[in-house]
């Protein structure tokens, strides 16, 4: 009979065991964005230790439990998926996913309640190496010129009809989310490319006076790996 009871304790201490083995060390709170700003509803969040999911609510916030060091997976359909890596350290995170280029990715992150069609920067025009082959063009200014309704190329900058200041007729170049130099056409192959969005009006108003002149997006190969 002692060795029966005997049994049932060390049962019930392996049990208690595994369960503060696998305790959650803390809850960590966070809130998800898409183009920097505006919040992504109903974004997947799963915890790597536990596969915990949660979803952010109508403002993009969430709250889950991790362990000391652990791993959170933010994924939307219609845009790239993001890992963040916690350490002791990290108490609340916060997310930037980013939209897939296309008018298909656009009209899924709607159709999924993502986020609205009044909060999303829209663009002028599109391309996309899936409708046509970048590659047979020798640079990016021959692929843009004449390719883009309302975009020229002059003097090595792009022009966006439309859209002026005084002191600068230049669009804004923004490669892989970075806002980046006109110099940066003179490097990119056109190869590497996949997606070339135009915005201006209501578009731009995320990059500020920076956008006053239109923003030329542009995504690589790179980018799609992410």
């Amino acid at each position: 009979m002692k060795g029966f009871f005997f049994t049932i304790i060390l049962f019930l201490i392996s049990v208690i065991s595994v369960k503060i083995g696998f305790a959650q060390d803390r809850v960590i709170h966070g809130q998800v964005f898409t183009f920097d700003s505006i919040p992504l509803i109903n974004a997947t969040i799963k915890v790597k230790s536990s596969k915990q999911e949660v979803h952010s609510d109508e403002v993009g916030k969430f709250s889950v439990g991790c362990n000391k060091d652990d791993v959170l997976t933010i994924t939307a359909e219609g845009f790239y998926k993001q890992k963040v890596e916690l350490d002791e350290k990290v108490k609340l995170v916060i997310v930037n996913l980013k939209l897939k280029p296309g008018d298909r990715n656009r009209e899924v992150a709607i159709g999924y309640g993502h986020v609205a069609d009044k909060d999303l920067p829209y663009s002028v025009s599109n391309m996309n190496s899936s409708d046509l082959d970048f590659s047979q063009y020798a640079n990016m200014y021959d692929l843009i010129q004449g390719k883009l309704p309302g975009v020229q190329i002059y003097n090595g900058e792009v022009i966006i009809r439309g859209v002026s200041s005084i002191n600068n007729h230049a669009a804004l170049i923004v490669v892989d989310g970075v806002i980046s130099d006109n110099s940066i056409l003179s490097a990119l192959s056109t190869s590497q490319v996949t997606n070339i969005s135009v915005l201006k009006d209501g578009g731009t108003a995320l990059y500020g006076s920076r956008g006053a002149n239109g923003v030329v997006l542009i995504e690589t190969k790179g980018s799609n790996n992410k």
